[in-house]
This record gives structure tokens, C-alpha cells and sequence, in this order.
């Protein structure tokens, strides 16, 4: 097993081309933080330890390179908004094999939510393979709005050498919620 210790970032491309037209903006907003030497964020990106993958790369490669970049994570990073689709993405691949091969605990985040207090209230917008997952046995998920305080904090505590969760659907406290200022 590779040495887990990056943060697998999962959102839909949304069969866009033009990123900034998808969920990819909220990866790079990651990305982002992480550079900037004035915030305190540090993400192990998952996508930097292998080669890069071409849009014309056929899709044996891509699987093959997503398989090798979740063998080195310590956790999965989901990104779900109002436009994931349901099926159809490679998100659907991607959450199947950090569940079901390499027992990554996964962060599912929600950009278009301030706090998130009740999981279930957002289950219209989990795509089948993380929905026909959540209830199972083994899983293990945390769901967070897309905040850079709450996103810090579960990434450095819950993966695989980490914090365990006790099932698929945790949320933070109220009080945790409200700490970080996201419930007033």
C-alpha cells in the first residue's frame, strides 16, 4: 500500500471543459488556500502524486490513475452541489472505490449550504453511488458546508490513521457550528 497521506479531491465535472463553468472552481479554491502563505491551510493533494491526466486520455488510464491516487489517500474530499449528477460522472467511480477498495473515510462538502445540521435534508443531491452507500456497514463520512475552517479540521482529523466516524451520515455539533461562525 502507497504511503496514505493525501486528500483525494472528488466533484463533479459536470461534463464541462470550461472548469470555471464547474464544480472545479471549488477544487481550485482549495488549491488556493493551500498556496497562500497568509492562510492557514495545508491540503496533501492526492491529484499531485501521480502523472496528470489528459482529456484525451482514454478512460483505463484515467480509472488507472484515479485508482493509484486514492491508494495514496488518507481520505476523500467530496465536493456536492445542487448540479452533481446522479449518475453518469466519474464521481460515481470515485466514491465507489474509495467506499468499497480502499476504505477512505470521505468529507462531503456542500457549497451551496452556511452549516449542515441534518444530513439527510440533502440526499436529493447525493449521487446514487454515495446514496446507495450511506447506510451501509464500514462507511464512514462526515458532511460539512464549504468552509475553510470546517474543511481544515476534518481533513487533519478524520482518515484512515486518523479520528473514526461512526457511520455515513455525521455532521458537526451545533456548538462546533457556531463556533466557527457559520450558525449565528
Amino acid at each position: 500500500m502507497a504511503n496514505r497521506t493525501g486528500t483525494y479531491v472528488a466533484f463533479d465535472g459536470l461534463g464541462e471543459t470550461d472548469p470555471t463553468k464547474s464544480d472545479f472552481k471549488y477544487y481550485a479554491t482549495l488549491q488556493a488556500w493551500s498556496a497562500n502563505k497568509n492562510i492557514e491551510f495545508s491540503l496533501t493533494n492526492s491529484h499531485e502524486k501521480t502523472d496528470a491526466v489528459r482529456d484525451t486520455s482514454k478512460r483505463a488510464t484515467l480509472y488507472a490513475r484515479i485508482q493509484a491516487r486514492l491508494r495514496a489517500s488518507k481520505n476523500m474530499f467530496v465536493v456536492l452541489t445542487s448540479k452533481t449528477r446522479y449518475t453518469g460522472s466519474v464521481l460515481s467511480f470515485e466514491i465507489e472505490q474509495a467506499i468499497d477498495t480502499y476504505k477512505i473515510p470521505l468529507i462531503i462538502a456542500y457549497p451551496e449550504f452556511s452549516s449542515i445540521l441534518h444530513v439527510e435534508s440533502h440526499s436529493d443531491i447525493w449521487p446514487k453511488a454515495l446514496a446507495d452507500r450511506i447506510n451501509s456497514t464500514g462507511i464512514e463520512a462526515i458532511h460539512i458546508p464549504f468552509d475553510k475552517n470546517c474543511i481544515l479540521d476534518a481533513i487533519t482529523r478524520f482518515h484512515v490513521n486518523g479520528e473514526h466516524l461512526s457511520n455515513g451520515k455525521n455532521h458537526y455539533t451545533r456548538d462546533a457550528q457556531i463556533k466557527w461562525g457559520l450558525i449565528r
